[in-house]
């Protein structure tokens, strides 16, 4: 029985892949892993943050994080991921299904195209990216140490939005109920699959919807704090421990859990 903090919470010398990790909520969760001695995989839509994300991770945590291009909203994009990560490893410790989109219109006016971006991006790009990538995450797992999914969803696929954002929720619920399927049919294979939905975090996607224009470090978060429990907005330390937990031995009985990380906001 091995019950240190180092025995129970390490990652070191995994292989941990990020999507959506050039920024946000996706680049806390790498920079977790990163800081804790794991070699981590970021991949994003645009090339440029991605590479700038990978090397800022490098070299403020002096590990080994490289930059994998790809729009994950398109099946295209998710097979050069996999084929990219095939191409540089055997196996795959941990899979963070992060890249996400929202789209905020009057209901009146909502476009199918806002339907149809979101839900390939929320459901349909995690669904098939975990698929594809199963060969890689049963390849180093054992039923001592299973391989993890984590799929990022929002406290907005528990409860109702305060925004427009008719396909963002929904499409989290979906996830939320995908990791649940996913992890019955996986915890067989020495895969567990669990889910984090978060509240309130200081990240592009929420200054557009409270008024910061993707501005994030000239929007006012102190205002958005005052709307939660804990009168403040999520952290690094809030989401990457978390993240830490839920791929570490102190975490390998929970599974098929949403767990959400929002300062106590699902309780109002």
């Amino acid at each position: 029985m091995a019950l240190d903090l180092g025995s129970l919470f390490s990652v070191r010398g995994k292989v941990a892949l990020v999507t959506g990790g050039s920024r946000g909520i996706g680049e806390m969760i790498a920079a977790g892993y990163a800081a804790n001695g794991a070699k981590v995989y970021v991949s994003s839509r645009k090339a440029q943050a991605c590479d700038e994300t990978a090397r800022r991770l490098s070299d403020t945590y002096g590990a080994e994080c490289i930059s994998l291009p790809a729009n994950l909203a398109e099946m295209s994009g998710v097979d050069h991921l996999v084929n990219a990560l095939r191409e540089r490893e055997t196996h795959l410790d941990y899979l963070v299904n992060n890249a996400g989109v929202s789209w905020g219109a009057p209901l009146d006016d909502f476009p199918e195209a806002g339907w149809d971006k979101v839900m390939d991006t929320n459901v349909k790009g995690p669904f098939f990216l975990t698929q594809k990538l199963l060969p890689l995450l049963e390849a180093g797992a054992t039923h001592d140490d299973p391989s993890r999914v984590i799929n990022v969803g929002s406290i907005d696929g528990i409860r109702n939005s305060v925004f427009n954002a008719f396909s963002y929720g929904p499409s989290k619920a979906a996830l939320h109920s995908l990791t649940k399927m996913l992890a019955v049919h996986l915890a067989k294979r020495n895969i567990i699959v669990n889910a984090i939905a978060p509240g309130p975090f200081p990240t592009w996607m929420l200054s557009t919807g409270v008024g910061g224009g993707g501005d994030v470090e000239n929007t006012d978060w102190d205002a958005v704090a005052r709307t939660t429990p804990r009168k403040r907005v999520g952290t690094a330390e809030d989401i990457a421990g978390l993240a830490l937990f839920l791929s570490s031995r102190a975490g390998a009985f929970t599974v098929g859990e949403v767990i959400s990380c929002d300062g106590g906001t699902m309780l109002l």
